[in-house]
């Protein structure tokens, strides 16, 4: 891969063309089986970043387990994990966050009202990111449209385990 950027210090934005690059389109409990697994396999780091953390359950085996419940594994090993987010989790969040003292602290936290992107880096040799991506490729384009319309549509409304948080269903 050969890397070309440019910046614009008016915009403070990057440009990088790539003359090879992998991308995967993920969506639905691809997030779950692709990302999230990945995180407990991490060595060295993890770096998060998102506008709002919430309070996330993972599966684990057949059962599940606070997300928070895995970064303080990985904090007690000893992996720098790093969480910078727009603002303060909600009360669920913070509830989870205080029955696990060592992320207070060994978890590495900043607030930053900027931050919007979605992304998590593992041992700074792979990401996942989302929110500010821009792409021509077709097939990328036509998994992004199918998703939107599935949730357009409300296919997902009747089996959606989040229903009875939702104030406004779709279908």
């Amino acid at each position: 891969m050969v890397p070309t950027a440019s910046t614009s210090d008016l915009h403070d934005t990057s440009v990088i063309t790539l003359t090879c690059i992998m991308l995967t389109y993920i969506s639905n409990t691809d997030h779950y089986n692709l990302v999230l697994s990945r995180v407990a396999s991490v060595r060295r780091s993890l770096w998060i970043g998102t506008a709002d953390i919430k309070d996330l359950y993972v599966r684990v085996g057949e059962g599940t387990l606070p997300f928070l419940a895995v970064l303080a594994q990985l904090v007690r090993k000893g992996v720098e994990v790093r969480l910078i987010h727009a603002k303060e989790p909600g009360p669920a969040f913070r509830e989870d966050f205080d029955k696990y003292p060592s992320l207070a602290s060994g978890l590495e936290r900043v607030l930053c009202p900027r931050v919007h992107f979605k992304m998590l880096v593992f041992d700074g040799s792979a990401v996942y990111f989302g929110s500010a991506n821009l792409t021509d490729e077709p097939e990328l384009v036509q998994q992004a449209m199918q998703q939107f319309d599935k949730v357009w549509m409300g296919l997902h409304c009747a089996k959606c385990l989040r229903r009875k948080y939702c104030g406004d269903p779709i279908a």
